[in-house]
């Protein structure tokens, strides 16, 4: 088991149309997907080989004093999720280090995942592609 690259980074934003204005006009980001909530640009030709940055419409839950309290998540592509869950879950000096906040989960997009806190509370999101398991 074992982590093979940063699949994406997930920024939390106030404005959408703002955000993405922003970030369309950066070459080599190509927007492969756009909601209300939730955008994806992808850098890279190569699938398997991709990063993708994701702009989440940040809610009241993350906002402190107006302003972000939570920068967004990294997302990183494991070869085996599952098994990384339980390393992690079960090794007493990670447990104590960390939070973890799900249990590997299928989701809709097509990944299995699970997201923790590091020791200074960033969310780290663990995943691995269903086609994969």
């Amino acid at each position: 088991m074992k982590l093979n690259r940063i699949s994406a980074v997930t920024l939390f934003v106030n404005d959408m149309n703002n955000s993405c204005g922003f970030y369309s006009r950066i070459p080599g980001f190509t927007l492969t997907y756009s909601s209300k909530n939730f955008t994806t640009f992808t850098l890279g030709d190569n699938i398997g080989k991709q990063t993708h940055l994701n702009l989440e419409l940040a809610n009241q839950d993350i906002l402190f004093d107006n302003r972000l309290k939570d920068f967004g998540r990294i997302i990183f592509h494991a070869d085996n999720v599952d098994a990384l869950y339980c390393y992690l879950n079960n090794d007493d000096s990670f447990s104590k280090l960390i939070i973890i906040e799900s249990k590997p989960e299928n989701a809709k997009w097509g990944e299995r995942y699970f997201h923790v806190r590091d020791p200074d509370g960033y969310q780290l999101s663990f995943a691995q592609p269903l086609k994969e398991l």
